[in-house]
């Protein structure tokens, strides 16, 4: 039984119900109104292009071109995941999607040949959705796990310093910041596939149910690619701190003050000095 259409009628009725989360904004003054509207409306233009231009690329279905697709969404997580922890894009860019593109193309065709046993790796029906939930998950833990690494390093650097005073080496006096980031970046991909099941129904296993497949398979599917989201995010941010390490740090084991891009200074440089008389 394939699932119901859901008109632009229904559609519209379902933009309504954002009229809750605005109306909560406006009374108890969230101020973000603003932000959600933006949002919405992002995602929506954005996925109406992705799901036109979509429809020629699974008709398509060219080899190269499904890569070239991948690898465009391994490009826009890097950037993503950069310019969300406040640091210098042309310091890290290329170390980062180094590891995006080794981490997360890695599993996801090791998915597609042992996993699915598909005859083509790059059948585009499986390759760019399934490469879109790995990139998703890889992109939020790298994003937890480096903010979380090159702040606690800005903010406990005496520390740190001390440590190598100690006689240590650059890796042995950053291996606890390292431990630290890395739990909080699988730390809620954990708490999902503990929960699974019990607390809520994934994506992957609600949509195969929704499109017809039987309550067991969409099980499968799902235990396999939760599998695969917490090995892809678990090496990506591994390789990512790793990587990046030997552009952000000095021969002397020194993080580089340049890589952060600082909010506060910008702010105090375009205020005005008071003037005492």
């Amino acid at each position: 039984m394939a699932s119901p259409d859901i008109s632009i009628t229904s559609l519209m009725l379902c933009f309504l119900l954002l009229a809750i989360p605005l109306a909560i904004s406006y009374r108890i003054k969230l101020h973000i109104s603003r932000k959600t509207i933006d949002a919405v409306t992002r995602m929506t233009v954005q996925l109406v292009l992705v799901g036109i231009f979509l429809t020629y690329v699974f008709d398509l279905n060219n080899g190269i071109l499904n890569l070239a697709w991948v690898i465009g969404m391994v490009i826009i997580a890097s950037y993503t995941t950069i310019g969300n922890v406040e640091l210098k894009m042309e310091k890290l860019f290329f170390p980062v999607i180094l590891s995006f593109t080794a981490a997360n193309i890695s599993v996801l065709l090791y998915f597609n040949e042992f996993v699915l046993d598909l005859g083509n790796l790059l059948e585009a029906r499986y390759l760019i959705p399934i490469g879109g939930m790995i990139l998703g998950n890889s992109l939020r833990g790298n994003i937890v796990g480096m903010g979380e690494f090159y702040e606690d390093i800005r903010r406990n650097e005496n520390r740190y310093l001390y440590t190598l005073s100690l006689g240590a080496s650059r890796y042995e006096a950053l291996m606890p910041y390292i431990r630290k980031c890395l739990r909080s970046a699988l730390k809620p991909t954990l708490a999902n596939i503990a929960t699974a099941g019990l607390v809520f129904l994934p994506g992957m296993m609600t949509g195969q149910i929704l499109g017809g497949a039987s309550p067991m398979l969409a099980i499968k599917y799902q235990i396999s690619i939760m599998i695969a989201l917490y090995v892809s995010t678990c090496m990506s941010t591994v390789f990512s701190i790793f990587s990046t390490i030997h552009t952000t740090f000095d021969e002397y084991g020194l993080v580089k003050k340049e890589i952060y891009r600082d909010k506060g200074k910008k702010k105090e440089k375009g205020k005005k000095r008071p003037h005492y008389t």
